[in-house]
């Protein structure tokens, strides 16, 4: 199973990362699959530790993608590390194992704490687009205009339906960097 989560990771000089990322988990490990090179791999592999945020808030995951890295953190507790203020759960990770691969290793992780701060009170289909939306402005230079414009149309159904205030921010960051690249296409 594959979970959009937000990664926080941490330097040597404590200096956070925030990352949107596709956790795999498989029984009781968490497998972290960054690409190289990356921050949150560099911070994985010189601290050994990770964590993974379970939030609700689209804006971080788009926000992360679009320049907007400044979210309030709070301190971890078995870890030395810190998770968003604003999660709803947090797990705090320490590295098992690497499977090593030139383009994407799979860090093996196991849970030594995990915290619940705020109850779940479900998505709506505005926050699926924007986290899918997001996916897609994470690949721009992979797939072709065609195919993100496509998907991107359908994705506004549900978003126009369902968005609050959030979604719609998160929603029009997106939209901005798809429109910056569809200039920049047009101008080479």
């Amino acid at each position: 199973m594959i979970q959009e989560v937000i990664v926080t990771t941490q330097n040597a000089d404590g200096i956070a990362h925030i990352a949107p990322m596709g956790i795999h988990v498989k029984d009781n490990e968490f497998i972290i699959l960054p690409f190289r090179p990356s921050t949150t791999l560099a911070n994985i592999l010189q601290s050994k530790t990770a964590v993974i945020n379970y939030c609700d808030d689209v804006r971080i995951f788009a926000g992360c993608l679009t320049g907007r890295r400044d979210w309030p953190l709070s301190k971890t507790e078995k870890i030395t590390g810190h998770f968003l203020a604003s999660s709803l759960a947090h797990r705090e990770l320490e590295l098992l194992r690497i499977e090593e691969d030139e383009t994407r290793p799979k860090l093996y992780c196991k849970a030594v704490y995990t915290a619940n701060h705020t109850p779940f009170l479900g998505f709506n289909r505005a926050q699926y687009a924007v986290l899918e939306a997001a996916i897609l402005v994470s690949r721009l230079n992979m797939l072709p205009l065609k195919k993100i414009e496509t998907e991107v149309e359908y994705l506004a159904i549900g978003l126009n339906k369902t968005a609050g205030d959030r979604e719609l921010e998160a929603w029009g960051w997106l939209m901005a960097v798809i429109e910056q690249h569809k200039q920049e296409l047009a101008q080479a």
